[in-house]
């Protein structure tokens, strides 16, 4: 049996002891709803996952989503439990000497409120006396206002660069990334056998409301420590790993590792395919081996904020040590390949684990494939451009996918085609001959069941959760057409800097449409005491920091105001209630060339 053949013993049940050990209570309810009766949380969506897998499913997946499924609250050891099942990601609460410690509030308030409430009911009203992010997702803070209020008076933890990266991946380019993240997490799919199963990483996200509040403490170096409610952090920085700043963190009184998400119980993605940045898998595996270095030693049980624990020093340093070989070897081998010429399509085709990897559970690509992982590990280092000079100057798909069908004789032709492709379960290149044809052809009804046929057969047999929601997600669009995006991230902005929103409010600028504007604006804030200097010029919306404010006479509009002022006008686009000078018609100006962005893009049909 090859490598690539290789597959972990399905009678193996340790994975199923250790997610059900430590249960100290389900849910107290059958679904989390919002204030306004919008269930966000279905307890009950995965109860089918009891049965034994369908022909619909790959087997290692549907094994997987069943492990997910659990969900309540678990004592990981003596002060530290978790909340699983309650969302996406998992909430961990550290007792304290005078409350807890609430560790990455899942991905809304609703469900991270009924999370605390379950703690509570089994542990008593003790008061959250601190907050930590372990990285820079929305699945790992969002929740925080359901733990914590605003104006509670308690330290929140960060890694360095917590809010710069928060901000550029949920707000720069949150609409895209949300979009494409409803496929990704296959959230508008019905959960059943033929729909969503999972994502891998755990069910799928919650659809309630996300926020965000400010570290007040910053997490700068490795080795630094934190007592946080008489509990010791000793913590270990891990930039460019699984984010662009996270964090790892050992509890040395009471011998247990958090490794955030770094390392969890699947392959992890090197380029998630909501988007994001590019990963740096060579030194993932690096600072798994610092870890290990580090902490396993002094460690009965590691615990991550997806997934279940692992206990024992010996087991948990096996685990550890085989992540990281497992992001070490895709790094080097894929290296080793394009040094010899081969694209990322290429080596996605021939990189194969090694046995002892490909047979362990926890290396399985549930959530992350080695293909796409390989290509994006290509991509960090050689970009999108295979070397072909073929592939500049490319047309863009709608344009190729007219070309190619009148080469192939036209739509019918290309149906056929495509037919008998997915006669021989050729899916992908059946996937790919269709994707032309509806680009070329988009009222072709038969061509858009077709391909959704396709993708169906696609996801049903994926061992990636990933994939088989994108590829479901695909086959409903193309037969249902496209459903709103369920989450917003539209409830964060309050937090942001004054320099965030006006980065926000550059990305939005139409070029086209302000190149022959220019505007220059003062914008002076009573409540931060900094006054902000804009200009558009050339389609570019510049800002920075006004130092000579005797200039206000070269500003075109004067403002003076506050923070939440400036959000309500950007809102409203009215300047009611704001002292200006100058013209008040250079505000108007700057708001006609906005875009607003599109949260429901179309994805596979042009």
């Amino acid at each position: 049996m090859s490598p690539a053949d290789a597959a972990p013993d399905f009678a193996d049940r340790t994975d199923f002891e250790d997610a059900d050990r430590g249960l100290v209570a389900g849910p107290a309810n059958a679904r989390i709803t919002a204030p306004d009766g919008r269930v966000v949380w279905d307890f009950e969506a995965t109860a089918f996952l009891r049965q034994d897998c369908p022909d619909t499913a790959d087997r290692s997946l549907w094994r997987q989503s069943q492990l997910c499924a659990r969900a309540g609250l678990y004592q990981v050891t003596e002060g530290i439990y978790q909340i699983r099942g309650f969302d996406l990601s998992n909430m961990t609460l550290i007792e304290g000497e005078r409350g807890i410690v609430v560790i990455d509030p899942l991905v809304s308030q609703e469900c991270a409120a009924e999370g605390l409430a379950l703690y509570r009911t089994h542990r008593g009203e003790r008061p959250v006396t601190a907050v930590l992010f372990t990285h820079s997702h929305i699945d790992h803070f969002g929740g925080i206002l359901g733990v914590i209020s605003p104006d509670d008076n308690v330290p929140i933890v960060a890694p360095e660069g917590f809010m710069e990266h928060s901000v550029a991946e949920n707000v720069y380019a949150g609409t895209a990334m949300l979009r494409r993240g409803a496929y990704h997490t296959g959230g508008e799919l019905e959960p059943g056998p033929r729909g969503l199963i999972g994502v891998g990483l755990g069910f799928t996200a919650s659809h309630g409301l996300p926020s965000l509040l400010p570290p007040t403490v910053e997490i700068t170096r490795t080795g630094q420590e934190e007592r946080l409610d008489g509990v010791l952090l000793r913590f270990q920085l891990t930039p460019d790993t699984e984010a662009p700043s996270e964090l790892n963190f050992h509890l040395p009184e009471r011998r247990a590792l958090c490794m955030a998400e770094n390392a969890t119980h699947n392959l992890h993605n090197i380029l998630t395919l909501r988007g994001a940045l590019v990963r740096d898998a060579r030194i993932w595996s690096r600072y798994l081996t610092e870890a290990i270095n580090l902490f396993t030693a002094d460690s009965d049980v590691v615990f991550a904020s997806h997934h279940w624990p692992t206990w024992g020093t010996e087991r948990l340093t096996t685990f550890l040590s085989e992540q990281r070989d497992l992001y070490g070897y895709l790094h080097d081998q894929t290296l080793r390949l394009l040094n010899q010429g081969h694209t990322g399509t290429e080596i996605a085709e021939m990189i194969e684990l090694p046995p002892r990897l490909a047979n362990a559970w926890h290396t399985r690509g549930y959530y992350g494939s080695v293909s796409h992982n390989v290509k994006a590990i290509y991509q960090r280092y050689m970009g999108w451009y295979d070397g072909h000079p073929a592939s500049l100057w490319e047309h863009p798909p709608t344009a190729s996918a007219q070309r190619y069908v009148d080469c192939m004789g036209g739509i019918d032709s290309v149906l056929t085609k495509a037919r008998s492709y997915m006669d021989t379960d050729d899916l992908r290149f059946a996937a790919q001959l269709l994707k032309h044809a509806t680009f070329a052809a988009p009222d072709e009804t038969r061509a858009k069941e077709l391909l959704a046929e396709t993708f169906e057969r696609l996801g049903h047999g994926a061992e990636c959760g990933t994939w088989r929601n994108n590829y479901l997600m695909a086959a409903q669009e193309l037969r249902t057409g496209v459903k709103p995006t369920p989450i917003t991230t539209g409830s964060m902005t309050t937090t942001l800097s004054v320099e965030q929103i006006l980065d926000s409010l550059a990305i939005r600028v139409n070029g086209p449409r302000a190149w022959n504007h220019s505007l220059t604006m003062l914008w002076r804030f009573t409540d931060l005491d900094q006054t902000y200097r804009t200009s558009l010029h050339n389609g570019v919306l510049v800002h920075h920091p006004a130092t000579d404010t005797s200039a206000d006479d070269t500003a075109d509009l004067t403002l003076t105001l506050t923070k939440p002022q400036l959000t309500d006008m950007l809102t409203s686009g009215s300047l009611d209630g704001i002292d200006h000078t100058g013209d008040p018609g250079t505000l108007a100006t700057l708001m006609s060339v906005l875009d607003e962005p599109d949260p429901n893009f179309p994805i596979v049909t042009p």
